[in-house]
């Protein structure tokens, strides 16, 4: 039974996922529709408000939830809640430290997405751009966690997200020169 859930768990994290990435991409789209004349902005605004709350209330919504609640019975399931607090265990504290932000993330969303809903566009797309890659930093996170486990020294890993971070943060602004330099 345990590898059925496992399973279904990773199928939701992965479904989950799916909406934090493209929602933040319809919240850039929408906003950089307000650029666009009054009647092509009416219509495409129109348009990634359904697609919006489509992803939201079809995919991402519940596919947290169902993340939320397949977590735990994969955890006691497979006995991981006994070794938690465990020093071989120290990997899933951190995993579960980093999932709580995540859905810290995933609020922050939610709170775009309502003021968005609004006609409240507080947020350039350029801010909304590094927004988006905040759900990768956590997806890199919670997967070497995951996967890797002890094996990787906290050092060692810290480290490599923060490069990575510093990686990902000098792309986007490489991208913003070359998209200003075509304008």
């Amino acid at each position: 039974m345990y590898p059925y859930l496992k399973a279904l768990h990773i199928i939701f994290i992965v479904t989950w996922f799916a909406g934090l990435f493209y929602m933040p991409r319809l919240f850039i789209y929408a906003t950089e529709a307000n650029d666009k004349p009054l009647h092509e902005k009416e219509i495409l605004q129109k348009q990634f408000a359904v697609m919006m709350k489509r992803l939201w209330y079809g995919i991402t919504w519940p596919s947290a939830i169902l993340t939320l609640v397949s977590g735990p019975t994969v955890m006691i399931t497979g006995d991981w809640s006994k070794t938690v607090l465990q020093p071989e265990g120290r990997w899933l504290l951190i995993k579960l430290v980093f999932v709580v932000f995540l859905y810290a993330y995933h609020w922050s969303l939610h709170r775009i997405f309502k003021q968005e809903m609004k006609g409240m566009f507080r947020y350039t797309s350029q801010q909304l751009r590094l927004w988006n890659e905040v759900a990768t930093v956590f997806l890199i996170a919670i997967v070497m966690l995951a996967v890797v486990k002890q094996s990787i020294s906290l050092l060692w890993g810290v480290l490599s997200l923060i490069l990575f971070i510093v990686l990902l943060m000098s792309a986007i602004r490489i991208y913003k020169l070359i998209r200003n330099r075509k304008s």
